[in-house]
């Protein structure tokens, strides 16, 4: 908490900023972020008007003046991506914006949301830098970010299968592959059940933006894992907003014992919108003890994308066990049934 404390301060010292703008800077715990700047409210450190919160004398205090003067920033070409869409890419971009804007939208039931199609085309790009994409077989598990449309475009990957429990999904992709040549292969699949057997141990490469509670994470892991032949890489988001450290060391344990190695970190790489015509996902704002306006168009919602590599191929034994999913856990208030406002805040 003190670390997300002193990052609200610093942030404020800098200027004043929008509740939306401050919770774009502050790339932590959804639940740690809230407390902290009620804490700090409360403390009269900070304080908010019209304009945004502001730091106060007592917050301003706080500040080491020395520290103001040095900065550092994300670099405003790949935005923190490490990697740059060249080339061929550009139409790639172009084509799938027009495709996907007949996709079918978010629904709460799945806690669905998708990433912005830039950012698709960026996790694109970077496969293919690290020559995933050339001649693989590809795996998505889930894909409500139509990852499997942007790949296909590119016309690199052997083969394309997407297993997700939307059925919405599987329609949608068996128009686009008939509107435009594609032979994107599609299975209606719930993550509580084993791999087909005919997938296991198949793939050179899998995809996904798991569920983050322990049991979701765990078991999309272990099942995209399971596609995976010896050698093969996968590639998953995580947040920081919803999923805590002790989570992500979970998930380290995890592929420890999977016997996969985590090749690349690559923090804020992909982001969500967070409200649509089918699902709000920003309400959780009105917890506070203070008003929030409303989000003037600011995109705070944030993913880290993980790559790693499998060093052994993963027991058809752990690959066909069933397994029980929690889908919505306390630190997931962006979910509508972790949205009610506190009693004590009313």
């Amino acid at each position: 908490m003190e670390r997300i404390e002193a990052k609200i301060l610093r942030e404020l010292a800098i200027s004043t900023k929008t509740f939306w703008e401050l919770l774009e800077k502050i790339d932590s715990p959804l639940n740690n972020f809230l407390a902290t700047l009620e804490k700090l409210q409360k403390d009269g450190c900070i304080a908010v008007d019209k304009k945004g919160f502001y730091l106060t004398e007592k917050g301003r205090s706080k500040i080491n003046p020395e520290s103001l003067k040095l900065e550092g920033r994300i670099c405003p070409s790949c935005k923190g991506k490490c990697v740059i869409p060249e080339g061929r890419f550009k139409d790639v971009l172009k084509q799938f914006k027009r495709i996907v804007k007949k996709r079918p939208g978010p629904l709460l039931d799945f806690f669905q949301g998708y990433m912005l199609e830039e950012d698709v085309i960026a996790r694109a790009a970077l496969m293919h830098y690290y020559g995933d994409l050339d001649g693989k077989d590809v795996v998505l598990i889930g894909d409500d970010d139509l990852l499997s449309i942007a790949l296909a475009l590119t016309g690199l990957p052997s083969k394309i299968v997407v297993l997700d429990v939307d059925k919405r999904i599987g329609d949608f992709l068996k128009t686009v592959n008939k509107s435009y040549g594609l032979d994107i292969k599609f299975f209606e699949y719930n993550i509580t059940k084993p791999i087909p057997k005919e997938l296991q141990g198949r793939f050179d490469v899998f995809s996904s933006e798991p569920l983050e509670t322990i049991s979701g994470l765990r078991a999309f892991i272990l099942r995209g894992a399971s596609c995976l032949k010896e050698g093969g890489v996968g590639y998953f988001g995580l947040t920081n907003y919803e999923a805590s450290l002790k989570k992500w060391l979970k998930l380290q344990e995890l592929l420890v014992k999977l016997k996969c190695v985590i090749t690349d970190i690559i923090q804020g790489f992909s982001v969500y919108p967070t409200k649509y015509e089918t699902a709000d996902y920003e309400k959780f704002a009105n917890r506070l003890s203070f008003g929030v306006d409303k989000n003037r168009g600011i995109k705070w919602y944030k993913s880290a994308l993980i790559r790693f590599e499998l060093i052994e191929k993963i027991s058809t034994n752990i690959a066909s066990k069933k397994m029980k999913i929690e889908y919505v856990d306390s630190e997931e208030i962006t979910h509508p049934l972790n949205q009610k406002p506190k009693k004590e805040n009313l």
